[in-house]
């Protein structure tokens, strides 16, 4: 596939239409979702923003109008009775911002005209939003013999965007549920519902009634109907691969995982596209999608970071959400910050989530953005940039102690009386963390906990560093070297090559600096038996 002819990478397009008859990459999805189509019935998919949502919707528009010589070439092409057309009936919330009950309804009554005038029935609307799309529906299958077909764009986006009113929230909560409160009783009209958004809201407070509702979200067959996989980079995309790092594409941008055993993870195709078109490794996608109010409700909770790297949740708590209710476990993971790493069942029918972030850039990003809410200013960050890589390549052991506390001692006092995360033990434990996972470098979480302490290993500049992190009340003890040599955490790395340094870590809670940092080396020979410095 090397010598593939170069296409138009499709940044932005949405409609399936102008993608095939242009001369764009496209990445076959109708295998994905031959069976729905053919089926029928009421969808729900939750994905991240910018993961090719609406683009999905208008697939299947085109599929079920019957536009036959777009799939030319396509799984399905061959395999669908293009002789049986479904009128469709398309709304979307994706463009524009929406503040109030009246604006929404504004927006609905539009879309439902443009809807009816579409589908060429004259007849003239109800009065009410909820009278005129069951109208609408009833006439469109009375009109062309076949049941409608009803696809639905961030169904949640007017809420999301006034999270942070909670009033207006639920005004416009309450507009959207007048309309999705029509699908139930129009099923006799209906071959295939699909909703599609970021959130999955709660039944009750959304879809009354809706009990057919089936969320697609995390069922395997569907895991990749959106994003791309790793054969998609290295078939369909191919000649855009030459000159890059292919490892690196990997490590900064795969990750993602809707669905238990053996799913494959899926890239961002946002970030995928503006990587070939610059040709360098950026956080494209955090950059375009990270809301403020996400940043500033982790502040609140005084989430504890390292954590974000293995985060335990059960189910219920990830579809919890709702403008009284947003769990924050959900939060992270349908807005996708986390993703599903492994699933745990040590009781019967009672599965345990491990989730954990996806990759690369949003690691580093997502520290980076807290580090302001943890007392960090992007000016010392902008500092420990320089200084850092240089420490850790040398190994310099009194330069990183030296660091470490000019890092703490620049903690405005005024921070620590403002904000409820101080109380927390495990806020030293973030700072230690955060700082070295937005700079970039391989670190990996040993082992997190809400009680101060946090094992951690970073690997960088051919340097193996294993820390154990404790919070003393005011003189240190001497136990956090001591624990990471009882417990081994080195063995696993001798093999390595690789110096390995031990350093113990320990924080003074009354003084709020490091009160002792003990270090030992341990130098590998060849993944043999090796020496103990101090």
């Amino acid at each position: 596939m090397a010598d593939q002819q170069r296409l138009t990478l499709p940044i932005g397009i949405q409609s399936f239409e102008k993608l095939r008859k242009g001369h764009y990459y496209y990445v076959d999805k109708t295998p994905l979702i031959e069976s729905m189509a053919k089926i029928g019935g009421y969808y729900f998919l939750s994905r991240p923003r910018r993961f090719g949502k609406s683009l999905l919707l208008d697939t299947l528009r085109c599929l079920f109008e019957g536009h036959q010589a777009l799939f030319e070439g396509l799984y399905l092409h061959d395999k669908w009775d293009w002789q049986t057309t479904h009128p469709v009936i398309r709304i979307s919330f994706a463009d524009g911002i929406v503040k109030s009950r009246e604006e929404l309804d504004a927006h609905i009554w539009h879309q439902l005209k443009v809807q009816r005038e579409k589908l060429a029935l004259p007849q003239p609307p109800a009065e009410i939003i909820s009278g005129e799309f069951s109208s609408l529906i009833r006439q469109t299958h009375a009109h062309y013999g076949q049941r409608a077909v009803v696809l639905i764009d961030e169904y949640d986006k007017p809420i999301l965007d006034n999270i942070l009113e909670p009033e207006r929230a639920r005004e416009l909560r309450e507009g959207l549920k007048n309309l999705y409160s029509v699908l139930k009783d129009a099923d006799p009209h209906l071959h295939l519902v699909l909703l599609t958004g970021v959130s999955k809201f709660s039944k009750v407070s959304l879809f009354s009634g809706l009990n057919n509702l089936n969320d697609i979200t995390l069922d395997a067959p569907f895991s990749t109907l959106c994003g791309y996989t790793d054969e998609d980079i290295d078939t369909v995309f191919a000649p855009e691969l030459h000159g890059l790092d292919r490892d690196a594409i990997r490590q900064w941008y795969n990750g993602y995982r809707w669905g238990s055993g053996k799913v494959t993870s899926v890239y961002n195709p946002f970030d995928v596209l503006l990587l070939f078109q610059k040709r360098e490794l950026a956080p494209y996608w955090f950059e375009s999608a990270t809301p403020t109010f996400l940043v500033n409700l982790l502040k609140e909770r005084g989430v504890f970071t390292p954590e974000l790297t293995a985060w335990h949740s059960r189910p219920a708590l990830l579809s919890r959400f709702d403008v009284d209710d947003i769990s924050t476990d959900a939060l992270l993971f349908q807005t996708g910050y986390l993703t599903l790493k492994d699933i745990h069942e040590e009781v019967p029918n009672r599965p345990l989530y491990k989730l954990g972030l996806p990759n690369q850039e949003v690691e580093i990003s997502l520290n980076e953005a807290l580090l302001p809410a943890l007392g960090v200013s992007h000016a010392v960050f902008d500092d420990v940039v320089i200084r850092l890589p240089r420490l850790l390549k040398a190994a310099d052991m009194a330069g990183l102690e030296a660091h470490l506390k000019a890092l703490y001692a620049g903690l405005p006092h005024d921070w620590y009386r403002n904000n409820p995360i101080a109380q927390y033990e495990g806020h030293y434990a973030s700072v230690f963390y955060s700082h070295f996972a937005a700079l970039g470098v391989q670190v990996t979480v040993e082992d997190a906990s809400h009680h101060g302490k946090v094992d951690m290993t970073v690997d960088f500049g051919g340097h193996l560093y294993l820390f154990e992190f404790k919070v003393v009340e005011q003189l240190p003890e001497g136990k956090a070297l001591e624990q990471i040599k009882q417990k081994g955490y080195a063995d696993k790395y001798r093999a390595t090559g690789k110096p390995i340094h031990l350093i113990g870590v320990e924080f003074s809670r009354e003084q709020r600096q490091i009160v002792a940092f003990d270090v030992e080396t341990l130098l590998t020979q060849g993944g043999g038996q090796g020496r103990l410095q101090k």
